[in-house]
């Protein structure tokens, strides 16, 4: 499949600047989704709210692994003219995003073994 091409250096400009600016709603929403995991894990509270929580990360590590656990959008960033290294695919700091991976990851990991420790009755 063949990509638009945008022309000129504004428009790669404008183009980066809207990847950045979705890739950081994504972050924003994904360690939300994060944190309701855990807070479902920890106090036993359910509702609709948590099945859209497991729903987007599902679908997030679904896109994680499909692109060999890599962010489909930081080669985007990449292409479009950001520069490699911490925070050059979103308007986040670097000490929000350095760890992002072990972090969330280590965060859904304990949050899914609370919620099936809980649906198997083993905490109450």
């Amino acid at each position: 499949m063949e990509r638009i091409q945008f022309g000129g250096v504004m428009n790669r400009h404008l183009t980066l600047q809207l990847i950045r600016t979705v890739h950081t709603a994504i972050y924003i929403v994904m360690a939300a989704s994060t944190f309701v995991l855990v807070y479902a894990g920890v106090s036993g509270a359910t509702g609709w709210w948590l099945w859209w929580a497991l729903g987007l990360l599902a679908i997030e590590s679904v896109v994680f692994a499909g692109y060999g656990f890599k962010c489909p959008l930081t080669g985007l960033a990449v292409e479009y003219g950001a520069r490699t290294g911490h925070v050059f695919d979103t308007f986040l700091p670097e000490r929000a995003t350095r760890y992002t991976f072990r972090f969330f990851g280590t965060l859904m990991g304990a949050g899914l073994l609370l919620l099936a420790l809980r649906w198997i009755g083993l905490i109450v």
